[in-house]
């Protein structure tokens, strides 16, 4: 039996549909403590309102690196909201797609 072992990239992205919690509160506060206790990123790591998340290729996490590194930069530009619509209905016609197509 062949054994094949994957990488799951995946970047989050904190917002959700009606801000609704992906992460009961009673988590929240015990993942939060976790992290600053272990001292897990820079500074003092604390929640957003909500979150969401894309998968990421393999191929293109050097691209997505670079783009949070210049995420403010980005920003700039382009507004969090929009991006994000952009995200929405490209990946909404991709399904579409791909669905119509079997």
């Amino acid at each position: 039996m062949k054994i094949e072992y994957n990488n799951l990239y995946t970047h989050f992205v904190f917002t959700t549909l009606n801000r609704l919690p992906l992460i009961l509160e009673k988590y929240r506060v015990r993942i939060e403590k976790y992290i600053n206790d272990n001292r897990l990123c820079v500074g003092i790591f604390q929640w957003q309102q909500s979150c969401s998340a894309f998968s990421v290729s393999k191929r293109n996490i050097h691209d997505l690196c670079e783009y949070i590194e210049n995420q403010k930069e980005h920003h700039k530009t382009q507004s969090y909201t929009e991006e994000y619509e952009g995200y929405v209905k490209f990946y909404q016609q991709t399904i579409r797609k791909t669905t119509n197509k079997q």
